[in-house]
């Protein structure tokens, strides 16, 4: 009897095995002026950029998580020190989502705003990282999740997807100078999509389009057919997931994509493409059921592989370093705050060559971290 006792509980620690460590964090710093204003706002979303073309990176916060607040923008002084702070736009609105893009292709970057239940917005730069509002896309009045900016059409310009969740999803193609006339829908009208990558899945040339469905709904990637048809698709994940985010790289070097899940109340898992197409083996990051609502994919330690960052609602937040080709992790907690992290982006902020990490909290002060790796040229 102990024997069989012992043979199953060694079947149980084996399928519940995560391959992550924890580590205490001693990669990322921030402090009570790594901070994004002085104010608590209902954030939802961060976008970085050079939005003034001095060679720094810039941010963009939409404000607007079930109820109207005023988008932010956030000018870098050059050191990572965010010391000038402006308002995107005269009226509050309840925007989930601002992204940069250069969407009239006159060199700098303008702004695509997604709103829940009012118009998406195109607020165009006048070179100088002043902004005015210039169009609009999508459909008038949509429950607006978020939105992801992508050549879709592969015609030189850059196209919005938009995740409307209950609703069907839209694409936005742009004209070339910044104007969305045409959009059609994708994927199925029920889907309660949150969130959408796109890359090419299956090594055809072609850009496809990978969704994050919430409500216990199956996981889907629908393949582009060239022509922008995605009527093909294939799904992932256990079928009655709670998806909030996702994010899309080649973890284990096999030259196929791999996609990490950030799910609410569930373990986040990675699942690994393959020749055939099938994305059956996969591994969880942790076994805690934490709520993910971001993920954010980087380089932070320099080793030439891609690491994970997840934000959860509430925290702590974590990172993942992938130590070996994708089969390994070794995990730390980011903070000790409880934070709702809608958001969570990494990119250099201080021009130091290493991934920085922002965060966009609902109900709490955005913050963000300066990342202290040490450069290792025996490990490159």
């Amino acid at each position: 009897m102990l024997k069989q006792y012992f043979i199953f509980f060694l079947i149980i620690s084996f399928t519940n095995q995560s391959f992550c460590q924890e580590e205490k964090n001693n990669m990322m710093f921030s402090s009570d002026r790594l901070i994004l204003g002085i104010n608590k706002e209902r954030s939802a979303s961060v976008s970085s950029g050079d939005i003034d073309k001095d060679g720094d990176i810039d941010l963009i916060i939409a404000n607007g998580r079930h109820w109207p607040g005023q988008n932010k923008i956030f000018i870098n002084d050059g050191r990572g020190i965010f010391t000038i702070e402006k308002n995107l736009g005269v009226e509050r609105s309840p925007s989930y989502a601002a992204e940069l893009g250069d969407f009239d292709l006159d060199g700098d970057l303008d702004i695509a705003v997604g709103n829940d239940m009012a118009p998406n917005y195109i607020f165009t730069n006048n070179g100088k990282g002043d902004f005015i509002k210039t169009g609009s896309f999508g459909k008038q009045y949509s429950k607006t999740r978020n939105i992801t900016l992508s050549d879709l059409d592969s015609d030189g310009d850059i196209d919005i997807l938009i995740t409307n969740r209950g609703e069907p999803n839209e694409i936005c193609l742009n004209n070339g100078k910044g104007q969305f006339l045409e959009t059609f829908s994708f994927g199925s009208k029920d889907d309660a999509t949150i969130d959408v990558e796109v890359s090419d899945m299956n090594n055809d040339g072609y850009k496809d389009l990978i969704l994050a469905n919430r409500n216990s709904q199956p996981n889907y990637i629908y393949i582009n057919d060239g022509n922008l048809n995605f009527n093909r698709r294939v799904q992932f994940g256990t079928g009655r997931d709670n998806t909030r985010a996702i994010g899309v790289a080649d973890f284990n070097k096999d030259g196929y994509k791999d996609i990490v899940t950030a799910n609410i109340q569930e373990q986040n898992v990675i699942y690994f493409g393959s020749k055939e197409f099938k994305f059956s083996n996969s591994i969880s990051l942790d076994n805690s059921n934490s709520s993910s609502f971001s993920v954010a994919i980087s380089d932070l330690d320099l080793d030439n592989d891609m690491d994970i960052i997840i934000g959860n609602s509430p925290g702590p937040n974590y990172i993942f370093l992938n130590t070996v080709n994708g089969s390994n992790w070794e995990k730390s907690q980011l903070s000790k705050e409880l934070y709702r992290t809608y958001d969570i982006i990494s990119s250099d902020l201080n021009n130091d060559g290493l991934y920085d990490i922002i965060e966009a909290n609902s109900d709490a002060i955005n913050r963000y971290y300066f990342n202290q790796k040490k450069f290792d040229p025996r490990k490159n």
